[in-house]
């Protein structure tokens, strides 16, 4: 498993989850856990069927998506969907921070700010975030509006959110991974 930052081996039930069985009714995966499909740098760079980014920033690896500390590329990185989402839904997602890192989870454009919290804010105050383990981020998005929890706890009450627009992660500083990217819409 190099270039995962933990290395340990992944449980059955997510090589489950993330090759084509949904954990929950009505929730499709946003990432099959092989390559990137479905993603995207811009509109003219598709990385269907690639395991990793044109600049390996994003990279697909046992059912994880890591998000790789910055090479010679850009400082920032963004990675979308290359689909919209105008209803409401439900994203539900789980992420592991290296000590201070750095990334971000937008919901049709707006950035929900993940990352090492306890270190890195702004969210220093959470009592079941688990450092350097696997975390869940829950977005519930009711007209145009999104409740986001990790393990539970509030991080944004209310964020203003656009009438339509993709779901994407940032690549900012150090490593994160990201597993179970799974959306239900309503």
């Amino acid at each position: 498993m190099k270039g995962l930052l933990f290395g340990a081996a992944l449980p059955c039930l997510l090589t489950l989850s993330v090759f084509g069985a949904e954990l929950e009714p009505g929730y499709v995966s946003l990432f099959n856990g092989k390559d990137l499909s479905g993603w995207q740098y811009t509109d003219s760079e598709k990385f269907d069927g690639k395991a990793s980014a044109s600049d390996e920033r994003y990279v697909a690896k046992d059912g994880v998506l890591v998000v790789q500390p910055q090479g010679s590329g850009p400082r920032l990185r963004q990675l979308w969907t290359t689909k919209q989402f105008p209803t409401n839904f439900t994203l539900k997602l789980e992420f592991r921070a290296a000590v201070n890192a750095d990334s971000g989870i937008f919901v049709r454009k707006p950035q929900l700010q993940c990352r090492d919290y306890l270190v890195a804010g702004p969210y220093k105050e959470l009592k079941q975030y688990k450092p350097q383990d696997w975390n869940e981020v829950v977005i519930v998005v009711r007209n145009n509006v999104a409740h986001c929890t990790c393990n539970g706890e509030v991080l944004e009450a209310a964020l203003s959110l656009p009438e339509t627009g993709p779901v994407g992660l940032e690549a900012d500083r150090g490593q994160m991974e990201y597993r179970n990217i799974r959306l239900r819409q309503e």
